[in-house]
């Protein structure tokens, strides 16, 4: 595969992108825990490069369908931080009006057309508007973002072979982090790698190091040339570790000592990688990435203002967007 030469504005907008996504998602399970926010939380604290990577091959008029650990494509296609918060506080000004909550935010402006709290079904979705795209006439394409768990559900599977009679414009990106909730991979399936499925479709397949943003990257433009190019599907594997138990406040048992802080080490970490490469190739110095850091700290600050602040939902909002009032 050619690599492809990455600008130096765009590495640092991938690299505000990553920041944005763990300073966020840090910050969201410090509000869960200290009781300010209601229902489940399910970092992706971890897997940043995986999701920046493929988002960033995207065009704005793509679309993407997430997970309930959606939080960070959702960030990485260009949502608004503020709005986000709002939605985890449960109030108004929230990205879905505070309909949604962590796990179903959507904005269809962004193309982002929805994260999804049952396991797999955002690949239905997915394969719907690549469906469109490809009715269209345009070169648009889809991205469903999936867990190593969620393709052994039959969504999965019936969508797979539905955009392969189709060739339909979709990337199916499987960010591997290595649980399928408490479950291994090793136990849940038989192959070594979910990219060996695609074979029985009948399409083109590639594993990428998730932690490794120039590897995503570079996968994924690939991948997008060919969908436009009528080539598609395609199925990535992003290998990627979360660092969170399944949920804020799962005690993760489930993992074997000394796991997490494997993957916690510089040559494996995606931030660190990032940083080390950037910084030996000349691209930046370590004083510019401290400034971006330093940047989206308190722009995340300020949007967990905004969030609690925001005006809270009137109990009638219940009754909202539940019996259309004519019935023609």
């Amino acid at each position: 595969m050619k690599k492809k030469n990455i600008s130096r504005d765009l590495l640092a907008t991938m690299y505000r992108r990553m920041e944005q996504i763990r300073q966020f998602e840090l910050k969201s399970a410090e509000l869960y825990q200290a009781g300010e926010l209601p229902g489940f939380l399910h970092p992706c604290v971890g897997q940043e490069a995986a999701e920046v990577g493929v988002v960033s091959a995207l065009r704005a008029d793509d679309f993407i369908a997430t997970t309930h650990r959606g939080h960070g494509h959702i960030i990485a296609k260009g949502a608004d931080l503020k709005t986000m918060y709002a939605e985890l506080f449960a109030k108004k000004d929230g990205i879905c009006r505070g309909n949604g909550g962590s796990m179903h935010m959507m904005d269809r402006s962004l193309g982002i057309i929805g994260a999804n709290g049952i396991v797999g079904q955002g690949s239905t979705l997915a394969t719907g508007a690549a469906l469109a795209c490809q009715i269209s006439g345009t070169d648009g394409i889809s991205v469903c973002f999936m867990g190593d768990g969620a393709q052994n559900e039959g969504f999965f599977h019936e969508s797979l072979n539905m955009a392969s009679i189709w060739n339909l414009p979709i990337i199916f990106a499987i960010e591997n982090n290595q649980y399928a909730e408490s479950t291994p991979q090793s136990y849940h399936m038989r192959p070594e790698d979910v990219a060996t499925r695609a074979q029985g479709y009948g399409i083109k397949a590639y594993i990428c190091d998730g932690n490794d943003l120039f590897d995503v990257y570079n996968t994924a433009i690939e991948a997008a040339m060919l969908c436009r190019k009528g080539e598609g599907p395609v199925l990535l594997e992003l290998k990627t570790y979360r660092w969170f138990g399944h949920y804020v406040g799962d005690p993760a048992v489930y993992r074997p000592k000394g796991e997490l802080e494997s993957w916690k080490a510089p040559n494996k970490e995606a931030f660190a990688k990032f940083r080390a490469r950037v910084i030996e190739e000349g691209t930046f110095t370590e004083e510019e990435l401290d400034k971006i850091r330093d940047e989206v700290t308190a722009e995340v600050d300020e949007a967990v203002l905004f969030g609690r602040n925001s005006e809270p939902l009137p109990p009638e909002f219940a009754l909202e967007n539940v019996y259309e009032e004519e019935l023609i």
